[in-house]
C-alpha cells in the first residue's frame, strides 16, 4: 500500500492541517456559506425547514471533509445549522478556523522533529 501526499509520514490515525492552498480554500468556502446563510437566505427563504440551507450544509460539509480530512469540529458545525437560533453563529467558519488552530501546534512540532523550520504564510 503507497502512501498518498495527505498521509505520507503521519503516524496512524493523525490529520494534519498544513496552511496552504486547501486550508484557505476551505476558510473561503466557509465564509461565503456563512454568509449565505446569514444574509441572503434569510431574504428569500422563509423557515427552518428549509431544504437549500440543508442541501448547502450538506455540500459544505463534504467539500470540507474533502479538503481538510475529517475532524470533529464539522459535526457541531453541521448539527448546529438545524438547531433554530443557532444557525445565526457562524458555525463553518469556526469550525475550520478551529481544525487550524488545533493542526498549528503539531505542524510546528513535526517540523521540529524533522529540523525544518515552518513557513508562515
Amino acid at each position: 500500500m503507497t502512501a498518498t501526499p495527505q498521509t505520507a509520514g503521519q503516524s496512524h490515525g493523525a490529520v494534519t492541517v498544513k496552511p496552504g492552498p486547501r486550508l484557505r480554500t476551505a476558510m473561503i468556502l466557509a465564509i461565503v456559506a456563512d454568509l449565505v446563510q446569514l444574509i441572503v437566505f434569510p431574504i428569500f427563504v422563509t423557515g427552518a425547514e428549509s431544504p437549500v440551507d440543508d442541501i448547502v450544509d450538506v455540500c459544505v460539509g463534504g467539500l470540507l471533509t474533502w479538503l481538510l480530512g475529517w475532524h470533529w469540529e464539522f459535526a457541531p458545525s453541521f448539527l448546529g445549522k438545524l438547531v433554530p437560533g443557532v444557525d445565526l453563529v457562524p458555525l463553518w467558519t469556526l469550525a475550520v478556523a478551529n481544525v487550524y488552530r488545533k493542526a498549528k501546534p503539531r505542524a510546528v512540532a513535526n517540523a521540529g522533529a524533522s529540523g525544518t523550520a515552518p513557513r508562515n504564510s
